[in-house]
């Protein structure tokens, strides 16, 4: 059972603005560190996602050791563990990364992945994953946690936001019935539909195995009546859907859930065909505020001017998490993982973290409690739609 202690808030914005300065805090003499793996599909068609989380934990680690570490020790972030987004390589990656010395993990990235890695780490060593979204993540064991939305939240958060914005009455989808994510999102979303008072005029799916030509779904679709189409699909799939849709004459809004992010980067995709797409995501990285615009320029530093995705930022937002956690508990790297499991996962309900991708805090079931933003994209890039 998780014990709660005191409440302590700390916020990115704040530790980055003095990444300059000289640390207070004292490293051990010993120089010991505390040693954090990161798996996720490092190649593959998923990269963006896992590339996003390995990058920007480095950059999270680097300033937080800058400034004082976890509780006075720095961290390491590992080689990043290639899973390609497939279970049995995640469970592969995960013990590779115990024989390295791994005591906490950022990670999996993708929800299959993370299933199966948090049965091997249940209650052994701590697992925090910033965008698994299927429910069964993170449920092993009381030392998992997770940064992002569930695929039911963002399902009913989309059918919430599109009724209460006036988006559309008749709405249609488009997903792969084979996918957990996808169907998961899906699921929720139709069945709270009836509740705000949309009505899903066609429901459409493919499967993973036959995702290359949509025209008859999207055909059923464009004679459906519907005003807005769903799609929670990840970004590769949505751009083809996007071009065959325009190549349909298929007029209508678009909206996704956070798979979408990416669509703007992927190779030979026209991207004047995302103008207008509307997505649930917690980070965008033309932000105005000061967290945001350092964030973004140290990743492009770091990494060839590339932008973050949201996958990135809720990375950074959990190595400042585990930060806050590991202050909060007192744990040194001398302890075993179970030790620092169970420590950590106790304070993980008395923190309070201000992120790039929102203010959150924990429940003793490992989910985020943080609210959800809206985006739009809008002459090539993400504007608030708030």
């Amino acid at each position: 059972m998780r014990n709660l202690k005191k409440v302590l808030s700390i916020t990115a914005a704040a530790a980055m603005a003095v990444s300059t300065v000289t640390p207070v805090s004292v490293f051990a003499e010993s120089e010991e560190t505390f040693k954090i793996g990161v798996i996720g599909p490092m190649t593959g068609d998923y990269a963006q996602y896992g590339n996003g989380v390995y990058n920007a934990a480095k950059i999270a680690a680097d300033e937080i050791n800058a400034n004082g570490g976890f509780n006075g020790y720095q961290v390491e972030i590992l080689d990043a563990g290639d899973d390609q987004g497939d279970p049995e390589k995640a469970v592969n990656a995960y013990n590779d990364l115990l024989d390295k010395g791994m005591q906490m993990l950022c990670g999996t990235v993708t929800s299959g992945a993370c299933i199966a890695v948090g049965a091997e780490a249940a209650d052994s060593t701590f697992l925090f994953t910033p965008s698994a979204t299927a429910v069964d993540s993170i449920t092993a064991g009381d030392n998992e946690f997770r940064m992002c939305f569930t695929d039911p939240m963002q399902g009913t958060k989309s059918a919430e936001y599109i009724s209460e914005n006036g988006l559309a009455t008749k709405v249609a989808t488009l997903y792969d019935s084979m996918a957990d994510y996808n169907s998961g999102v899906h699921d929720a979303f139709v069945a709270a539909c009836g509740d705000y008072g949309l009505e899903v005029v066609a429901d459409e799916a493919y499967t993973t195995d036959n995702n290359t030509d949509f025209s008859v779904q999207l055909g059923k679709i464009k004679d459906s009546g519907a005003e807005l189409l769903f799609l929670p699909n990840y970004y590769s799939d949505n751009a083809l859907i996007l071009q065959q849709a325009h190549d349909l004459g298929l007029d209508m809004k678009i909206f996704g859930v956070d798979g979408m992010d990416g669509i703007l980067n992927v190779e030979n995709f026209d991207t004047s065909l995302a103008e207008g797409v509307m997505l649930l995501t917690p980070f965008s990285a033309t932000g105005a505020d000061e967290a945001t615009v350092n964030f973004v320029k140290a990743y492009g530093d770091a990494n060839n001017g590339e932008t973050p995705n949201q996958f990135a930022a809720d990375a950074y937002d959990v190595l400042y998490a585990m930060k806050a956690a590991a202050d909060d508990a007192g744990i040194t790297p001398d302890m075993s993982n179970e030790d620092i499991s169970a420590a950590l996962s106790a304070s993980m309900l008395n923190i309070t973290v201000n992120g790039l991708t929102g203010e959150a805090k924990w429940t003793e079931d490992g989910e985020c409690d943080k609210a959800p933003k809206a985006y739009v994209i809008k002459d090539g890039v993400y504007a608030s739609m708030e």
